[in-house]
């Protein structure tokens, strides 16, 4: 979802660019690399926020809550899907495709993040964080996702941005996968060699789903 269907760490950024503004400061881009990129805390925990502050000697009574709600409400305006999204994933839902999601984050943010991009209506269901506790690479998250939707390895194909967290799992499994190069925002290489596709734009994506639908499907 985050970074192959839209593009959160921009929608991230933003959001550091306006707390800072908030806070009268000039370093959204160190809010966004230092505290959210760092892992201490978590990519979306709030508490780098808290570590921001106190970091600055800005006081936490009376900044904390209103920066944390900007965070979120800056976040979530600059959701939008990539180009080609939404026409893609109406000619998957029309070809009969079931679509479904697989996401670290908690289901009330994942559902909000595609409702802002309208995008939810397209999807038959989600595996989010809170629903198998435990995060991406491992398999849980994959296997309650095929038990879900009722799905073989063998026909099921899985589009991602990470190599990490979604491709190797996947390709573990026996699932084909599709690397979403363009939302990759991690890697500084940008390959991933266990993918059996790798796409640049998500206009590439229909042509790969069609040339291994067996004739008649």
């Amino acid at each position: 979802m985050d970074n192959t269907l839209f593009d959160l760490v921009g929608a991230q950024i933003a959001a550091c660019h306006a707390v800072a503004g908030y806070l009268g400061q000039a370093d959204g881009k160190s809010l966004f690399e230092d505290y959210f990129m760092s892992d201490l805390r978590g990519f979306e925990s709030h508490e780098n926020i808290r570590d921001y502050l106190a970091d600055r000697s800005l006081p936490v009574d009376g900044n904390y809550r209103s920066a944390c709600e900007i965070y979120e409400r800056a976040k979530l305006d600059h959701i939008v899907p990539y180009a080609g999204v939404l026409s893609a994933l109406t000619e998957l839902r029309n070809d009969g495709y079931p679509l479904g999601i697989i996401t670290d984050a908690h289901s009330r943010d994942a559902t909000r993040r595609l409702q802002k991009a309208g995008l939810l209506p397209f999807f038959a269901g989600m595996v989010s964080y809170d629903m198998v506790m435990v995060k991406k690479p491992s398999p849980e998250p994959f296997i309650f996702a095929l038990e879900m939707m009722r799905a073989g390895t063998e026909n099921t194909l899985l589009l991602g941005d990470s190599p990490r967290r979604d491709i190797r799992p996947a390709a573990k499994l026996g699932i084909r996968t599709v690397y979403a190069r363009y939302g990759d925002r991690f890697s500084d290489v940008r390959e991933c060699p266990e993918a059996d596709f790798v796409i640049d734009h998500m206009d590439e994506f229909l042509p790969i789903i069609r040339s291994l639908a067996a004739p008649g499907e």
